[in-house]
């Protein structure tokens, strides 16, 4: 019966999903906010890398991941969509890990190990895993290890990635709501009504916790939200890529799909190898904390956090706009121009913070 409606209204049940996981994150911040204050639940240990001296809770990832995991299970239950369980477990492990390190703190063994375990849960048992790389890096197809071996080390990625745009008030939420909505669409287009769903709940979650994120923050939503949002969005990417992949019997919606989920990531994903590379050059950590990711630059201009949140926001649907009117370009020629975009635009910051400074 709900199988039946949910195929013949989806954007009724599309809307009233988002709309219910932004309400709950919209309802219980205020609480978590409250017992944040009560019990001094801060993590004070990298303050140092802080815009925001003041204790300002890091918990927002809470609500957002409770919204989300509720949200899921109501509709899977109804369907009966058995791989969602897996994306829930994944992400029950990792809010675990993200709640700790919220609060606590954790070392960068236990966190690579947990991430690990969760990704490898969702490559090899909820079957998120990438099949090719459909030429890119003149890669064809893979079997199941080397394509269950790179689904796990980009997931892990998209993980981190996320975690590191979240040094400012909005931008991974903002960033976050966007890649959800984006992934939605496209799933829902492709007529693959369980995963588009997953997409708008997440959207609304990340909405709802927002509305209180947005500049000046009451609020953060710590590496429990940001390991979250990096984990579903990984997942949605990798679904959206196979579920568009050419072979005999599979007539794809979008051409380019991996070109394509690349230009919705593009701000995490370029942020993360630009500050990555950087550090490795000066030979330091990888994963040592800095002030020199693209929006701590920004802020050096002296543009205010809605501002850069704003700015990135429009480059970002710019490039994806983009990449879907010439997706027939080819995943290699699209992926050369994002990478030359984001180069294009980071040589404009430089050349804008030298000139500021001489």
């Amino acid at each position: 019966m709900f199988t039946d409606l949910i195929s013949s209204y989806p954007l009724i049940f599309y809307g009233a999903i988002a709309f219910l996981s932004f309400l709950m994150v919209l309802v219980s911040i205020p609480s978590i906010i409250f017992t944040s204050l009560k019990y001094d639940l801060f993590d004070k240990n990298d303050l140092h890398r802080k815009n925001h001296k003041l204790n300002i809770s890091r918990l927002g990832g809470v609500s957002i991941v409770a919204s989300f995991i509720v949200c899921i299970l109501l509709f899977s239950a109804m369907i009966n969509f058995k791989e969602a369980n897996f994306l829930t477990v994944s992400c029950l492990i990792l809010s675990a890990l993200g709640l700790k390190d919220d609060v606590y703190g954790t070392n960068t063994r236990t966190k690579f190990i947990l991430q690990l375990l969760v990704a490898a849960i969702l490559v090899f048992f909820g079957g998120f895993r990438l099949s090719s790389l459909y030429g890119v890096f003149h890669i064809g197809d893979m079997d199941l290890l080397w394509g269950g071996l790179f689904s796990i080390i980009l997931i892990i990625f998209l993980n981190n990635a996320f975690n590191l745009i979240d040094g400012i008030d909005g931008l991974a939420a903002g960033i976050g709501i966007l890649a959800s909505i984006c992934f939605g669409v496209a799933l829902a287009i492709s007529d693959h009504i369980p995963y588009a769903f997953i997409a708008f709940a997440l959207a609304g979650a990340i909405a709802g916790f927002l509305k209180y994120n947005w500049y000046p923050a009451k609020i953060f939503m710590g590496d429990t939200g940001a390991l979250i949002i990096g984990l579903t969005t990984a997942a949605l990417a990798i679904k959206f890529i196979e579920i568009n992949k050419f072979t005999g019997d599979n007539n794809p919606t979008f051409y380019s799909a991996p070109a394509i989920a690349v230009s919705i990531l593009i701000v995490p994903i370029f942020d993360s190898l630009r500050v990555f590379t950087i550090r490795i050059l000066r030979g330091k950590s990888p994963f040592s904390g800095d002030r020199d990711h693209i929006h701590h630059r920004l802020e050096r201009l002296g543009l205010k956090p809605n501002q850069i949140v704003w700015i990135t926001i429009i480059l970002n649907v710019f490039i994806i706009t983009l990449t879907v009117l010439l997706q027939h370009f080819g995943n290699f020629l699209l992926i050369v121009l994002l990478i030359l975009t984001c180069v294009i635009y980071n040589s404009f910051i430089t050349w804008r913070l030298r000139k500021l400074e001489s």
